[in-house]
C-alpha cells in the first residue's frame, strides 16, 4: 500500500491513511486515498475532487490543513490522469470517452469508498474540473452532500488563442470525423514559473513540478478533441438557469479575480442564477487557488473553515 501515494523530498505523504484502487465505468481501474483526522471526534468527511491533469499527490498540502482541522479526506483521481487507469496507448493525451464517465466514477467512489468508510456528515470540495463535475452532479447529490466548495469552477475556457466558440466547433468536427483522440496543441512539459496562469506562488509551482518530475507516470499533456467537446457541452448544460435551479445543496464559489481560464465575470453571471450558491472573490488570485500564494490561499481556507461544517442555523437559512 505505501507505494500507491507517491512522495517527494518537500511533499511527503500525510499520515494516517488507507490508499487503494477501485472500478469505474467500463472496469477503469481508478485509485483513491482516504486520509483520516487525528482528532479524536471527526467534524466529517471532505470529498475532495481535483481538477485536469492533477493528482492526489498535487493535494497533501490542502488535505493536512483539512485533516487538521477536524475532517477526514476522501479523494481520488478522475480516469486518464494521476494514478488511475488511461484511457488511451498514448498515456500522455488527457482524453475521456464520455463526460458522464466521470460522474459515474464519482458515484462509484461514494458508494464503494466513501459511504462505508469515512465519517458523517460529507461535504465536498472541487477545483476546476472536478467543480464541474460537481455542478453536473449535485441535483443527483442532495441526500448525500451538506454542502459543496467549488473553487475557480471550470465554467468556461477563456484565455486560449480561438474564442470558446470556435473551439468548441473545431472539437466538435475533430470527434465527427473520429479525429477524438488527437490534440489541438503540442505536448510542453515543464513549463517555465514565468508567465504562467495558474499560481503566483514559486514555491507551491516548483512543488507541484517536481512531483511530476519525479513521478513522470502522474502527468498528462494536452487534451485531446473530445475531451473539449465533452467538457464545453457539460459546461452550456450546467450553465442554464433550470439547471441551477435544480440545485439545493448550500454552495460557496471561489472566485480568483485573477485566473483568465474562468473570468470572474463568468463566475459572477453563475453566480446571480445559483440560488444555492455564494460567491466569494480572492482580488489578485489565479486559477489554483489551493497552489497560491499564502495571502490569496489563506483566504480560500478561511472561507472553507467559516462554511464547512456550518451550523443547523446557517443550514436553515441557506434553505438546507
Amino acid at each position: 500500500m505505501d507505494d500507491i501515494l507517491l512522495a517527494t523530498p518537500d511533499n511527503p505523504v500525510p499520515d494516517n491513511h488507507f490508499a487503494g484502487y477501485f472500478e469505474g465505468r467500463g472496469g477503469v481501474k481508478i485509485r483513491y486515498a482516504v486520509f483520516r483526522s487525528a482528532a479524536r471526534e471527526a467534524k466529517g468527511t471532505v470529498v475532495l475532487l481535483q481538477g485536469r491533469s492533477e493528482s492526489i499527490e498535487k493535494y497533501f498540502e490542502t488535505i493536512a490543513d483539512l485533516t487538521a482541522r477536524g475532517l477526514w479526506v476522501a479523494t481520488f483521481d478522475w480516469r486518464g490522469q494521476g494514478g488511475s487507469e488511461r484511457v488511451l496507448r498514448d498515456h500522455r493525451r488527457g482524453h475521456v470517452a464520455r463526460f458522464s464517465d466521470y460522474e459515474a466514477d464519482l458515484k462509484q467512489f461514494l458508494e464503494q469508498v466513501v459511504l462505508p468508510d469515512t465519517r458523517l456528515p460529507f461535504f465536498l470540495v472541487a477545483h476546476s474540473m472536478g467543480a464541474l463535475v460537481a455542478l453536473s452532479q449535485a441535483p443527483e447529490l442532495e441526500s448525500r452532500i451538506d454542502r459543496m466548495v467549488l473553487a475557480a469552477p471550470f465554467v468556461a475556457l477563456a484565455g486560449q488563442v480561438m474564442s470558446q466558440r470556435s473551439i468548441s466547433l473545431i472539437a466538435n468536427a475533430a470527434t465527427l470525423f473520429q479525429l477524438g483522440s488527437r490534440t489541438f496543441t503540442k505536448d510542453a512539459p515543464g513549463l517555465p514559473f514565468e508567465g504562467n496562469v495558474l499560481s503566483s506562488d514559486r514555491r507551491r509551482f516548483d512543488r507541484n513540478r517536481a512531483i511530476c518530475e519525479k513521478h513522470p507516470q502522474l502527468a498528462i499533456g494536452p487534451p485531446t478533441a473530445r475531451w473539449l467537446k465533452e467538457m464545453l457541452a457539460a459546461i452550456a448544460r450546467v450553465s442554464r438557469q433550470e439547471h441551477l435551479t435544480r440545485i439545493h445543496i448550500p454552495t460557496l464559489v471561489l472566485c480568483p479575480t485573477l485566473d483568465p481560464i474562468v473570468p470572474r465575470t463568468v463566475l459572477n453571471a453563475l453566480a446571480r442564477k445559483f440560488r444555492a450558491g455564494r460567491l466569494i472573490e480572492i482580488d489578485g488570485a489565479r486559477h489554483e487557488l489551493f497552489s497560491e500564494a499564502d495571502r490569496y490561499r489563506a483566504q480560500a481556507m478561511a472561507a472553507i473553515d467559516a462554511f464547512i461544517p456550518g451550523s443547523q442555523a446557517e443550514h436553515a437559512s441557506l434553505g438546507a
